[in-house]
């Protein structure tokens, strides 16, 4: 009886250590940046915006790094927390906002784009359920050269110019 108490107690043990290992590296990566690599190309932090309740739609802002010689387009997104998940810019002149479908994006040789708001964006057409602060959601990017990648992205406040800056 005593080996067999013994063996639970390492049991125990060794849960109890697991879930603290889990626990301690869920906070050391609390608040850090999400950067992912594909081929040539770095990823860095997805983030999206708070919306209320009843809003239809959504969107998605992530920085593109191309280190490689050969440009990539990005040429689909994908998302299950919508319906559509589309690329769109937008332009602002004075208190008049305009967007559009671009449906693709093209990523430079040797340099970055950032989807930002007021700019270009990814959206999220057709929202399943409302997207709220601090919640987590992935999205597939397909770039023409690169291949697919699928992300992790953060939903920020509402207000959100950048992530980790709420409103």
């Amino acid at each position: 009886m005593l080996f067999n108490r013994g063996m639970d107690q390492i049991m125990v043990f060794r849960v109890m250590l697991g879930g603290l290992l889990a626990l301690f590296i869920t906070v050391a990566n609390a608040g850090q940046p999400h950067q992912y690599k594909l081929g040539p190309l770095e990823i860095d932090t997805p983030w999206s915006r708070a919306t209320p309740g009843e809003a239809p739609n959504g969107v998605i802002y992530v920085t593109v790094k191309n280190t490689g010689a050969e440009p990539d387009r990005l040429i689909d997104v994908a998302s299950p927390a919508a319906d559509q998940t589309q690329i769109h810019d937008m332009q602002v002149e004075g208190d008049v906002s305009s967007m559009w479908l671009i449906g693709e994006l093209d990523i430079p040789a040797g340099q970055t784009v950032t989807l930002a708001p007021d700019h270009a964006h990814i959206m999220l057409v057709g929202l399943k359920k409302p997207l709220e602060v601090g919640q987590t959601f992935p999205l597939t990017l397909t770039f023409e050269k690169a291949g697919s990648v699928t992300v992790e992205v953060t939903v920020e406040p509402a207000g959100a110019m950048a992530p980790g800056q709420g409103s």
